[in-house]
């Protein structure tokens, strides 16, 4: 009998497991060299001038706000269609959140949507300090519109690139920050590559980098240039600022460059995957995810959007009936606006029509480069028999 089949899983070789046998073996559990490789690894797959290790994208996030100087009063504005992460960081900072709807096609940020929300929040004095597109399943979001609108409007960007470790826009590797401020990645299980949790902040600003780095070791400084009393002696530091406590360990930022050296072909097998979904699913009732010419996609996520006119069963029927036969499906993501603790904001669901349509047709297929192509065809098969399948009364 096959194997449950998730949406989503890591790929653990001999040669990861010896990277983190070696620090294991080592003098340095937490704070070594393994750290700093590790950034020096992905700023310079990137192109980007600084990388800044994280526990988790959460805490990557978290830091990214306050180094922009996101406070009380200020607005940070996110899309609803995300992990509650990328609006919960402009909470954690006291600020106001609110979102964009999304593009139909993309599932990002609407860049019609954005502009006429940002010239609305001009007229009443409500204009956000930080954006944080989302790049969806791994396709960047428009950025050169985004960055163009940041110079307009006066605010900031940070990209939330946790899907799109891999991936590239206009020929660029996704967290060069050509057209933001600050991007960030992700390294759970589930994503591109992994360091078990994780995540990691890049910019080319220093003073950004500089920040960032003390706010995730407690706001504690070694530079006696940062200093604002006489170093007493070697053994001295101060803390300057109020940090936390969210540095990554050799353990896993040794995972995470071992990691690395598989990267492109990574992305590369996923399209070979989603190409497969693609060809498969032709004429049956569900939409594909597009492809964007500027985008290069990561394929964290192979989404498909079921033409609920056209079946003769919910989304909920066939959930069910693929998760019965062992196959993982799930549905990315529950508009952040749905969840309990948002909607005692007052945010409305007609508010954003387009993430309301997604949110209701949308189902995520297994995605990742160990999915065997036997997998693959048990997919495949499951939801064919599921969409034709008679409702259940």
């Amino acid at each position: 009998m096959m194997r449950e089949i998730p949406y989503g899983h890591q790929d653990i070789t001999a040669q990861d497991v010896q990277a983190v046998t070696d620090v294991l073996k080592s003098d340095w559990l937490t704070q070594g060299p393994a750290v700093p490789c590790f950034e020096a690894a992905v700023s310079g797959y990137c192109g980007v001038a600084h990388a800044v290790a994280a526990n988790s994208a959460t805490s990557a996030l978290h830091i990214a706000c306050l180094a922009l100087g996101l406070g009380p009063g200020d607005w940070l504005w996110t899309s609803p269609n995300t992990f509650v992460a990328s609006a919960n960081c402009g909470l954690y900072c006291g600020a106001r959140v609110d979102f964009v709807d999304i593009d139909p096609v993309t599932y990002n940020i609407s860049i019609a949507s954005l502009e006429t929300k940002l010239a609305r929040a001009r007229t009443a004095g409500r204009l956000p300090k930080v954006l944080v597109p989302v790049h969806f399943a791994g396709t960047s979001c428009n950025m050169r519109a985004i960055s163009a609108l940041s110079r307009e409007y006066g605010f900031r960007v940070i990209e939330d690139a946790s899907h799109a470790v891999g991936a590239r826009y206009l020929g660029r590797p996704v967290g060069c920050c050509d057209y933001s401020d600050i991007a960030i990645f992700s390294f759970h299980p589930v994503k591109i590559i992994t360091t078990a949790e994780g995540g990691m902040a890049l910019t080319n600003d220093a003073a950004l980098a500089d920040g960032m780095r003390k706010l995730r070791a407690h706001g504690i400084t070694r530079d006696p240039s940062d200093m604002v009393r006489p170093v007493e002696g070697p053994w001295y530091y101060q803390q300057v600022a109020l940090g936390f406590n969210y540095r990554m360990t050799d353990i896993l930022a040794a995972l995470g460059t071992s990691q690395l050296k598989r990267l492109d072909a990574y992305v590369a097998r996923r399209h070979e995957i989603a190409g497969i979904y693609d060809r498969a699913l032709r004429g049956l009732p569900v939409v594909t995810p597009a492809r964007n010419p500027d985008s290069r996609s990561a394929f964290h996520l192979y989404v498909i959007r079921l033409r609920l006119d056209e079946l003769p069963v919910g989304r909920l029927q066939i959930f069910s009936e693929m998760r019965a036969r062992g196959i993982g499906v799930n549905v990315h993501y529950i508009p952040v606006y749905r969840h309990p603790y948002y909607a005692r904001m007052g945010f409305r669901p007609t508010e954003f029509p387009a993430a309301e349509r997604y949110y209701a047709e949308a189902l995520s297929l297994p995605m990742y480069p160990t999915l065997t192509d036997e997998q693959q065809q048990a997919v495949i098969r499951a939801l064919s028999d599921a969409l034709s399948a008679p409702a259940r009364v």
